[in-house]
């Protein structure tokens, strides 16, 4: 198990629930020594999301992996005093308390940066640390509704529809991990100097979800809901196998269409002169699903998929979470990968999300009991015995 580009960089994670925690597990993964701060009476939520087998939760394994994890009020004067002894040995710290609660307890980053310039602060919350909403509670959900996402999903004849999973806050931890890289870059280019990132979840769902402000501002066309269908291409739908199983396609290039047209025995319509761009093409949905749709009706799922494969169409099979660890190339690839746990044993999970040829990254062991390391990481600030105790006893550690 090789040092990943991270080694070195020490990371707080003073978050909670999703965000901060995946950007904070992604960062430990590279290879940063990420120490994760709960309460000491309430621990992250995280810890009861998802199932759990005999109460110990499968999910808080995998975001909380390669994290040490303590257990500190920051809102008392003496837990504060501690936050910003550790804040003086890291490099990164994450959080993602309402705007003004760092500042309330006396540990914003003004006293951050006094103790340690060079520190990244990231600042995760629904809205940001400025505007009219920054006070407002933010969650994932709001962000998918305010994003465009949910408006655009769904049945043309049906309600906006939300994820079933945290697409906003993953998103933005994808995106916050990304920017404390770029922030610990331009730490050493600029004498060691740190900053502060004001992450919010709107924004990167908001990029995600593509460029309807802007044609809207353009044109003043709002986009609506389109089931599986696309404006920008057609055919591109899922369409259920004689075998009763689904499978999607995409035609977002016009090779790929005229092959997946072939195929299903209508290479005429591939002369027709709205059939040369994707956006005529998706003009004329009704008709290329009809074509498509009866003609993998009639074949099994393997069947349809191994004739697009040879046809060098694309199209895939929709899984579930029992076909994705069934699948042959997830499993080759190691895109999920056993981990020892000491209460699961071999636990599966997603591995790293990227491969680095260097300096690849790793998950050294899985997410941790609440407050497991407090005294580990408080001794090395050189708090004794007697202290760790007082201090546990008035419930300012864990």
């Amino acid at each position: 198990m090789t040092s990943g580009p991270l080694a070195g960089i020490r990371v707080i994670d003073a978050s909670t629930i999703l965000a901060g925690p995946l950007a904070c597990q992604i960062l430990g993964d590279y290879g940063a020594d990420v120490v994760k701060i709960e309460h000491p009476t309430k621990p992250d939520g995280m810890r009861g999301h998802g199932p759990a087998v005999d109460g110990t939760p499968i999910w808080w394994k995998e975001v909380a992996r390669n994290k040490q994890t303590i257990g500190l009020s920051l809102s008392v004067p003496e837990g504060a005093e501690l936050f910003l002894r550790l804040a003086a040995t890291a490099d990164v710290v994450v959080e993602n308390f309402r705007p003004g609660t760092l500042e309330k307890w006396g540990v914003g980053p003004e006293q951050l940066h006094a103790v340690n310039p060079g520190l990244v602060i990231v600042r995760i919350t629904g809205f940001g640390q400025t505007g009219p909403y920054a006070s407002r509670a933010g969650f994932g959900t709001l962000a998918e509704s305010m994003s465009g996402f949910a408006h655009l999903t769904g049945q043309p004849d049906g309600p906006p529809t939300l994820p079933a999973f945290g697409l906003a806050d993953s998103i933005c931890g994808i995106a916050a991990s990304s920017a404390v890289s770029m922030a610990l870059l331009a730490r050493e280019k600029n004498g060691g100097q740190g900053q502060v990132i004001d992450m919010d979840l709107l924004s990167p769902i908001m990029t995600a979800v593509g460029p309807g402000p802007t044609v809207y501002q353009q044109t003043g066309v709002v986009g609506m809901r389109h089931g599986n269908r696309s404006t920008n291409n057609a055919p591109r739908n899922t369409y259920q196998t004689s075998d009763g199983h689904w499978v999607a396609i995409s035609t977002s290039a016009q090779a790929i269409a005229e092959r997946v047209m072939v195929l299903v025995g209508h290479p005429e319509v591939i002369e027709e002169p709205w059939f040369a761009a994707g956006n005529t093409r998706a003009q004329h949905t009704d008709e290329l699903d009809e074509m498509v749709g009866s003609w993998i009706g009639a074949r099994t799922r393997d069947e349809v998929v191994d004739a697009f494969t040879e046809a060098g169409a694309a199209i895939a099979p929709i899984y579930s979470a029992k076909e994705i660890v069934e699948d042959p190339h997830i499993r080759e690839t190691q895109m999920l990968t056993e981990v020892d746990d000491a209460d699961f044993g071999p636990l599966l999970q997603h591995n790293v999300m990227w491969r680095m040829s260097e300096t690849p990254g790793s998950i050294r062991f899985t997410g941790r009991k609440h407050g497991e390391d407090t005294d580990e990481v408080l001794t090395g600030l050189g708090l004794d015995a007697e202290k760790l105790a007082d201090l546990r006893e008035r419930n300012v550690i864990r």
